[in-house]
């Protein structure tokens, strides 16, 4: 599977805030977004003078291509919620509808902000395990619904390839969330941890405050 045939889902900074538990300080320093898609993060945040970069294969497309795929989509996406409505917790949400209607604002305001910013570099067309960066050039990574996420059709190896690629380019990686698309808490999870820690590196699984999946609510930190 490649990362541009994953239907793209905006959220917005608060859902970030949450998912990773971003603190002033986190939010103050050089922050990469990986697999963002149309989030309103990078636009949020940079109109609040943050820095932030999201790579995302998604970005090889044009506003109006990135739009047509979402719209494509969205019908199905929302049925899948609908027909399965007790898998999430509806605090946040109304209902599917509700769900589907903040998900569009959030695409909106990243497609307000998308040409600019390519022009600014803030939004690149990159591969996980091919960064166009070296040494530790971000204070945080956060990965938002890819790696773990998709266990079942990203391989063990292509995980520990990508997370040391992260590591490689920023200080901390966040991820989130840690299980899989069937609600399993990821079966790499374990080795990737055991891994990381024979390497040298301080990991934590972390409760947030943000739970919309029922059971989605850890992220992994590694530092």
């Amino acid at each position: 599977m490649q990362l541009e045939t994953v239907v793209p889902w905006g959220r917005n900074l608060t859902e970030y805030q949450q998912m990773f538990g971003l603190t002033e300080a986190d939010q103050s320093g050089r922050i990469l977004g990986c697999g963002d898609g149309p989030a309103s993060f990078n636009a949020e945040m940079q109109q609040r003078g943050h820095y932030v970069v999201s790579i995302d294969p998604l970005y090889q497309f044009s506003a109006d291509q990135i739009r047509d795929r979402v719209e494509a989509t969205y019908d199905t996406v929302i049925a899948q919620v609908k027909a399965d409505p007790s898998g999430y917790n509806w605090q946040t949400f109304r209902d599917p509808d509700d769900l589907g209607r903040s998900r569009l604002a959030a695409m909106e305001q990243f497609l307000t902000d998308y040409d600019r910013g390519q022009a600014e570099n803030r939004y690149i067309n990159a591969s996980v395990t091919e960064l166009p960066w070296r040494d530790r050039q971000f204070d945080l990574c956060l990965c938002s619904h890819f790696l773990f996420l998709y266990s079942q059709q990203l391989s063990l190896e292509f995980h520990q390839t990508a997370i040391q690629s992260l590591l490689n380019v920023a200080a901390e990686v966040r991820i989130f969330p840690l299980l899989t698309l069937s609600r399993e808490r990821s079966p790499y999870l374990k080795p990737i941890v055991e891994s990381l820690t024979q390497n040298g590196y301080n990991t934590e699984i972390i409760t947030v405050d943000y739970e919309f999946q029922k059971g989605a609510n850890q992220m992994l930190r590694i530092r």
